[in-house]
């Protein structure tokens, strides 16, 4: 199938088994699940096939501070830090970041979902247009129009949702996009906001040579995880000479003229100036124009779904929403593990198959409510899995709470970084003495967040968690000490 073939005319409507809107991975794998159950699938995208993780989320971010983080780690081993001399070259970390997202061109992943998933790409702002039915506003000014047989799939992802600050718009801010699209790096950065987004474009744009000033509403940084995750890495932040401000917001930003620094107004009275500065204040659905009012749903709203991630609420049971705009989850990996789900359902139904919507069944997403994992590439890295011990206690659970300090008790940490300093936590479920959630902080401990993964979701009991023998002298010896002051 080839990409912009269908409907080449406004009064033609062509028919699929499956409609998708959104050619983000959350779509594409959608894509490639109902294409494996022998759907025919249509798939619309208004931006660049491979969205915003692709090209100014994941992937670029990533690009930019794997070179940091890199150094960052030399630096820590005795040896190797004589050989880190001098900054980490910006421009070649452009470049790189460059490769990476294919300079900002699509085809390679457009000619992916045509020739190799044999979808049907369609150009354009696609909208519902009453149940089971999408309309196409093509960059050619055409009206393309698609039904569905078994369902539409939205899959349209989430923007940066900005504060209403007196002065925003004169003072054009960055959001994610400029933070990971931009190839000039600004002698002073404010960034505003102390989740994964905050505290890894302050990563970034301070080892590429920014003085950052952070700041933060909330009392910590990284609030939704433990709190010794976001005091290891104000910690760092602090010696590395980013300049953390918690517990403050910005009242009012101003640029006269559009041009200049930024002067940003604190809560507290307080006033600094920087030459740019990037809100990482949350995000929003992109739902405000798909056409949810032609189906009785509120535009701009998060759809609401079930553990299939078909929307309720809707006659007939035939649209679905997976990744960001659900809000189940709001991570790429966690969008992509509910295409798979959603896929695997969407194909039982239309073939007349029994659903498996039990926990941990075929065909839910049981994993967004008790095992997300989640990494932060921030110096040292982050690794969580499943829930903190305050979610567990709010939750009910019967818990016990065991802590590891990797730099003293883990011979692996020792060797990996000279004066390795690190905390590694597991919550246990006394009732039943599986692990509710692990959390991870240090250099280097990203790698060993699927085995926390693994054990969460698989409810392995701590008895047989003794049998998984780590490798010595990894960091994942991690596991058997804290297996040990389990035990006592």
């Amino acid at each position: 199938m080839t990409e912009a073939t269908a409907a080449a005319d406004d009064s033609a409507q062509d028919t699929y088994d499956v409609i998708v809107l959104g050619a983000g991975p959350v779509g594409q794998v959608l894509v490639e699940r109902a294409r494996a159950a022998g759907l025919s699938v249509a798939i619309v995208e208004r931006e660049l096939v491979g969205g915003e993780c692709s090209y100014w989320g994941c992937v670029p971010s990533k690009a930019l501070l794997r070179p940091v983080l890199a150094v960052d780690d030399a630096r820590r081993v005795d040896g190797a830090r004589q050989a880190v001399t001098g900054p980490v070259d910006a421009a070649g970390v452009f470049t790189r970041r460059d490769r990476y997202v294919s300079d900002w061109d699509d085809t390679g992943q457009a000619d992916a979902l045509t020739s190799g998933k044999g979808a049907v790409l369609v150009r354009g702002h696609g909208r519902l247009d009453g149940p089971r039915r999408v309309s196409v506003a093509t960059p050619d000014d055409r009206i393309v129009r698609l039904a569905a047989r078994h369902a539409v799939v939205l899959a349209t992802g989430s923007s940066p949702a900005l504060p209403d600050l007196p002065g925003i718009a004169e003072a054009r801010p960055w959001t994610n996009r400029q933070g990971t699209d931009s190839s000039t790096v600004p002698r002073r950065l404010a960034v505003v906001g102390g989740g994964p987004v905050g505290v890894e474009m302050a990563t970034a744009w301070s080892g590429l040579g920014s003085t950052v000033t952070l700041v933060v509403r909330e009392s910590g940084l990284l609030p939704r995880m433990e709190p010794f995750v976001g005091e290891l890495v104000e910690h760092s932040f602090k010696e590395s000479g980013v300049d953390v401000r918690l517990g403050v917001t910005v009242t009012e930003l101003s640029r006269p003229g559009g041009t200049g620094p930024v002067r940003l107004v604190l809560d507290d009275g307080s006033e600094f100036e920087a030459d740019e500065v990037l809100l990482a204040t949350g995000r929003k659905p992109n739902t405000g124009d798909i056409g949810l009012h032609t189906v009785g749903l509120t535009a701009g709203s998060w759809p609401d779904v079930d553990d299939t991630c078909r929307v309720r609420g809707v006659a007939g049971g035939w649209l679905y929403a997976v990744g960001d705009l659900n809000h189940r989850a709001l991570l790429t990996h966690q969008g992509k593990y509910q295409s798979r789900m959603a896929g695997a359902a969407i194909a039982a139904r239309a073939a007349g198959r029994p659903v498996d919507d039990e926990p941990w069944g075929a065909h839910v997403a049981t994993a967004d409510n008790a095992a997300v994992p989640q990494a932060v590439f921030t110096d040292p890295e982050v690794g969580a899995v499943g829930l903190s011990a305050a979610q567990a206690q709010r939750a009910g659970h019967r818990i016990r709470v065991v802590d590891v300090d990797l730099g003293r008790q883990v011979v692996g940490a020792l060797l990996y970084a000279d004066g390795y300093q690190g905390q590694a936590r597991m919550v246990v479920d006394l009732d039943t003495e599986t692990l509710l959630g692990v959390t991870f902080v240090g250099p280097g401990v990203a790698e060993l967040l699927h085995s926390a993964t693994i054990a969460v979701a698989g409810q392995v009991p701590i008895g047989r968690l003794w049998h998984a023998v780590p490798c010595f002298p990894t960091i994942s010896e991690v596991w058997l000490r804290l297996l040990e002051a389990y035990r006592g």
